[in-house]
């Protein structure tokens, strides 16, 4: 989104009981607005989300694919609950994000979903092993040894651990704030651009990573990206433009995305 915008929210309204997700879902979106006014001095509304309805599967990898502007991190911004609608429901598991309070939100954010975004978020003052157990110190809660080895190991972090993240590649960042989006066993991942800031041989390593996350730990991604090769890493495709639905693409190949994207205009 270009112009600097305001959001225009609406107060919850308990969910319809034909919009609750049904079948298994790590996180569902139903009939979602998300309007923003812009503040540029013209006050003009623009509707970021358009209706959208969504499933995203348990244990599966799914990409957010879409021109620029088509609301790709504003959708996934609301699913993980850092934004919210300005009408219609989210749901993590079976818990409507609308009916939460504030505290409720914070905590369901920091026990039951992971983060990785483009720009790593790592404090500078913290170890590349006090970043990745942040958010369990946060929680009062001590991090499972064995699932800490075995993170640390997979990510290949044994030995830069002690390093803090000037001491770091960028690559090497990003495996951190990955391994810290994994320790605290999330029900789902959201993953904003992680590979945006990479190079192609560390993005191939991260996407690695976050694949054999979902083969062999169950664990849940979505994930927003611009890049057909990211995308074809992932199960499954979700297509937006103008803020709106428009398809998706099941086993994508890199040939078969940037097909799709052709055709959308991006």
């Amino acid at each position: 989104m270009n112009q600097r915008a305001v959001a225009l929210a609406t107060p919850w309204q308990a969910p319809d009981a034909s919009l609750v997700p049904t079948a298994p879902a790590a996180a569902a979106i139903r009939d979602a607005v998300k309007l923003y006014r812009t503040t540029d001095g013209h006050g003009l509304e623009v509707r970021a989300l358009d209706g959208v309805t969504a499933d995203f599967g348990q244990g599966r990898f799914t990409a957010i694919m879409g021109p620029s502007g088509s609301g790709k991190s504003t959708l996934l911004h609301c699913l993980a609950g850092l934004d919210t609608l300005t009408a219609g429901q989210v749901f993590i598991g079976d818990t409507p994000l609308g009916s939460l309070d504030d505290r409720s939100l914070t905590r369901l954010r920091r026990d039951r979903i992971g983060f990785v975004f483009q720009a790593f978020n790592l404090l500078p003052t913290l170890t590349a092993a006090e970043n990745i157990t942040l958010p369990l110190a946060l929680a009062g809660r001590r991090p499972d040894p064995a699932w800490f080895d075995r993170i640390v190991d997979v990510v290949g972090l044994r030995d830069r651990l002690h390093h803090r993240p000037t001491q770091l590649s960028g690559g090497q960042q990003q495996r951190v704030a990955a391994a810290r989006a994994l320790v605290s066993k999330p029900e789902i991942i959201f993953a904003d651009e992680p590979t945006g800031n990479l190079d192609s041989r560390a993005g191939s390593e991260l996407l690695a990573f976050l694949r054999l996350a979902v083969d062999e730990f169950g664990q849940t991604i979505v994930m927003v990206t611009h890049d057909a090769k990211a995308a074809s890493v992932t199960d499954r495709v979700v297509f937006l433009r103008d803020g709106r639905v428009v398809g998706d693409l099941d086993t994508p190949t890199v040939r078969s995305v940037v097909r799709r994207m052709q055709l959308l205009g991006g």
